[in-house]
């Protein structure tokens, strides 16, 4: 086995364990917010906090869907695409702190808000989301494998 295989194994088990793991706390943020709206807790429910609603749930919207990225990635990874090193640990970087940053940060956005903007940790978001979107395109560049260079 090569060094650049024993890599994508090891890049492929760190993305499977995170997605599953991601999985479980996301889905947990899900089963919260539904246990808050089910127990009409005031804080969240109050028009005053429509924002935090709104924020949360998009937290936990991307973060499951992030989390189930991070397992196709991991999937993936030993059957398809051109990689070399520098491009494999640099795709693995962006997609896990993209997959950090952005629920992350509408989650902290809707933590602390006044009725109309959110808390400064929604600056998280456009950060995760270009980190995302560069992770995505190393991926695709990857699977047209133009580059043989290993």
């Amino acid at each position: 086995m090569s060094d650049l295989d024993d890599l994508r194994q090891r890049i492929a088990w760190r993305h499977h364990l995170i997605g599953w793991w991601g999985m479980l706390v996301f889905l947990s943020l899900g089963i919260g917010l539904e246990a808050l709206h089910g127990l009409k807790v005031g804080a969240y429910l109050d028009p005053e906090n429509r924002l935090r609603r709104l924020m949360w749930t998009l937290s936990h919207a991307h973060g499951t869907l992030l989390s189930l990225l991070q397992i196709v990635f991991a999937l993936g990874l030993g059957r398809f695409g051109t990689w070399n090193r520098g491009r494999l640990r640099l795709t693995s970087f962006f997609l896990i702190d993209g997959w950090l940053l952005l629920p992350l940060g509408f989650f902290l956005g809707g933590l602390w808000h006044n009725e109309t903007d959110p808390w400064i940790g929604i600056v998280l978001v456009p950060i995760g989301a270009l980190f995302l979107l560069v992770a995505v395109f190393l991926i695709a560049l990857s699977a047209l494998g133009l580059d043989r260079v290993e």
